[in-house]
């Protein structure tokens, strides 16, 4: 069957909104994300500038490794190499310590480094009771032989912190009743969503409420003159244009009124510079339409036959519109709570301020990203058009949402500390079993992959947190 036009492409007027209900998951959040790309270049210099502020998560530490250490670890390296060196001139396992020394004295070094480094640096944050967030930058490396081993570690802390009070945050009651007239107002959406259309078979020119079936090519012009020849031009195939349809283009039904099947129509269209599509607005498109046919639309009517032909367990109209009603309910009380969670993190947030790490937005600030750039891929920007995107920009414009997600994670993980919130492992499993669903992969698998990269405990903080903002909730309604 032909693809009905509808809103959000080259003929129509608006653009479909889609409600992003779970702004951290599902197609809705990508949905989410590639706006929040779209808008990032607005925000980018301002953000680029806070940026630039000092950190006060960030911590140095000078460690030194007592001479002895580094010794000893330097001879058992020695008597290792010794074993398994091959050096002309020497049987295996007989290379005199002195050639080995020589001979790899870089290779003994840098394992020397890599053993003794981190170790050290652990224990030193152990001792002054540090929680890193982020591995060390290790600089200022003092390594000669008899020495001590002294190092320089920069890295950063979780943020020290006492959430405010939080008991007195309140949501908006939001009425979750469904009025008689909304309900039908879904039903008739129903009635259109299950239309049909016929085809018109008299010779006979098209007339407003009925459907051109068309295929059409298009291509911007040069000012006043023709089409310019090296823009890419657009093309469709087959499409559905209602003749007078609220939201079909003025001008594709100024032009189609009255054609016959088997005509062509030529004509422009100039699009306001505020058009939905941006890749349209402001232009003046040359259009060439191929009529290659007129269908009619028939609407059901409204009885017990169109409730049954919508699911076996109805059997009547009155049950239909009960089950409407129902689901209405549900979709308004799952909205309001959706707002209330917003707005209590947004209090929260604006309760308490502190810095976070560096390395925290960061990977929040990726995560962004990458959510949008799928969004816009499933939207169809290739590749090529990414490449072109000025990222430094993008990353500065999506600083502010990651700042604002971040430091929700830190105060809600510290509330759920204050309330005794944990997640079960059931709770968790229960989650590792969807994902698996989702994925359609065995749950083993799954699981052995969660825990290999660490995605377990992530999968633990992030429920942490839900339940948390779920008690907060709760309590406030």
């Amino acid at each position: 069957m032909s693809a009905i036009l509808s809103e959000g492409n080259l003929l129509t007027t608006e653009t479909r909104t889609t409600e992003n209900n779970n702004p951290e998951t599902g197609a809705t959040a990508e949905a989410a994300a590639s706006t929040d790309l779209a808008a990032a270049t607005d925000t980018g210099a301002q953000a680029e500038a806070a940026a630039e502020a000092p950190n006060p998560c960030q911590r140095e530490l000078t460690i030194e490794i007592p001479a002895d250490v580094v010794k000893s670890e330097t001879e058992q390296l020695i008597t290792r190499y010794t074993k398994v060196a091959r050096i002309p001139g020497f049987r295996k396992g007989k290379v005199p310590a002195g050639v080995i020394r020589q001979r790899f004295s870089e290779d003994i070094k840098g394992e020397i480094v890599e053993h003794l480094v981190p170790r050290y640096f652990r224990e030193e944050v152990q001792k002054q009771g540090l929680s890193p967030v982020s591995q060390p930058r290790v600089t200022d490396l003092h390594f000669h032989e008899g020495e001590p081993l002294k190092f320089t570690a920069r890295f950063e802390v979780f943020p020290e912190f006492k959430v405010t009070p939080y008991d007195d945050i309140k949501v908006d009651t939001i009425d979750s009743n469904v009025s008689d007239e909304e309900v039908e107002t879904a039903l008739n959406n129903l009635r259109q969503q299950h239309a049909t259309y016929t085809p018109v078979e008299e010779d006979r020119g098209l007339a407003d409420g009925e459907f051109a079936v068309v295929s059409f090519k298009g291509a911007p012009k040069q000012g006043e003159g023709e089409a310019d020849p090296e823009a890419k031009p657009v093309e469709v195939e087959e499409v559905m244009v209602e003749i007078g349809g609220t939201n079909t283009v003025a001008e594709f039904s100024e032009n189609l009124r009255g054609a016959k099947a088997g005509e062509t129509r030529t004509f422009d269209v100039k699009y306001a510079d505020d058009f939905s599509d941006q890749r349209l607005a402001g232009q003046t498109m040359s259009y060439e339409v191929n009529i290659k046919g007129i269908r009619q639309k028939h609407v059901p009517e409204l009885n017990d036959d169109f409730a049954k032909e919508l699911g076996a367990e109805l059997n009547t109209i009155d049950e239909l519109r009960n089950g409407l009603r129902e689901n209405m309910v549900g979709e308004k009380q799952h909205e309001a709570e959706h707002q209330g969670k917003d707005k209590i993190v947004e209090e929260l947030v604006n309760r308490n301020d502190f810095a976070i790490p560096d390395s925290m937005l960061d990977s929040q600030i990726d995560l962004r990203l990458e959510r949008g750039l799928r969004a816009l891929a499933a939207q169809g920007m290739t590749t090529e058009h990414m490449k072109k995107m000025d990222f430094g920009r993008l990353r500065a414009g999506q600083r502010e949402g990651a700042l604002r997600e971040v430091k929700a994670s830190l105060i809600l993980e510290q509330i759920a500390d204050n309330e005794n919130i944990e997640v079960s492992d059931e709770e968790l499993e229960r989650e590792v079993e969807i994902m698996a669903l989702q994925a359609k992969q065995p749950m083993e698998k799954v699981r052995a992959r969660l825990t290999e990269d660490g995605g377990l405990d992530r999968i633990r903080h992030r429920l942490r947190n839900e339940k948390t903002l779920d008690f907060l909730y709760r309590r406030s309604a």
